[in-house]
């Protein structure tokens, strides 16, 4: 009597599996899935990500000018430097605490760009101005950032503002 039932058991199962569109584990095992070459499915968080054709991946270095030169884009050529290649924008502050340092310590107080270091800062100052820089403080604020830029002893930042233009 078991042996009957166990019989007729199988019987029906085998017969529901032909009719359903899902495989049976042993069907996915023997046959595998169509259009895969593993019967195990990935998770969508576990799948392979594709790159997207907006950003593709580099291939080199950008290059400038239709000859084919090796200068990098937003750089100056090589031993040529102008004032317009430097990432610093100098624009004097001319706010009362910028004057008062201006007589009181000989400092020059200037708005740059954020990204520019004490050194590109100091530079446009010395070449434009013809003075000597002693030292640069730089102070970053949410607007930009602020360079002051104290003159050496021998020159007077009064002097240099009177060339600029602020008093």
């Amino acid at each position: 009597m078991v042996e009957s039932a166990v019989k007729s058991f199988l019987e029906e199962r085998a017969k529901s599996e032909e009719g359903s569109p899902f495989p049976s584990q042993s069907q996915s095992q023997t046959k595998g899935f169509e259009g895969k070459e593993s019967s195990v499915e990935r998770h969508p968080q576990q799948q392979k990500k594709r790159r997207s054709a907006r950003h593709p991946p580099a291939e080199g270095p950008r290059l400038c000018g239709s000859d084919g030169s090796l200068n990098i884009l937003g750089r100056a050529p090589p031993g040529e430097t102008s004032l317009t290649t430097m990432p610093a924008s100098n624009s004097p502050l001319t706010t009362e605490s910028a004057m008062k340092k201006l007589e009181d310590d000989n400092t020059l107080v200037f708005i740059v760009d954020v990204k520019a270091s004490k050194h590109q800062s100091k530079q446009p100052v010395e070449k434009l101005y013809d003075n000597d820089v002693a030292t640069v403080n730089t102070l970053i604020r949410p607007d930009g950032e602020k360079a002051y830029v104290r003159m050496a002893p021998d020159y007077y930042a009064l002097d240099v503002a009177n060339k600029i233009g602020i008093i």
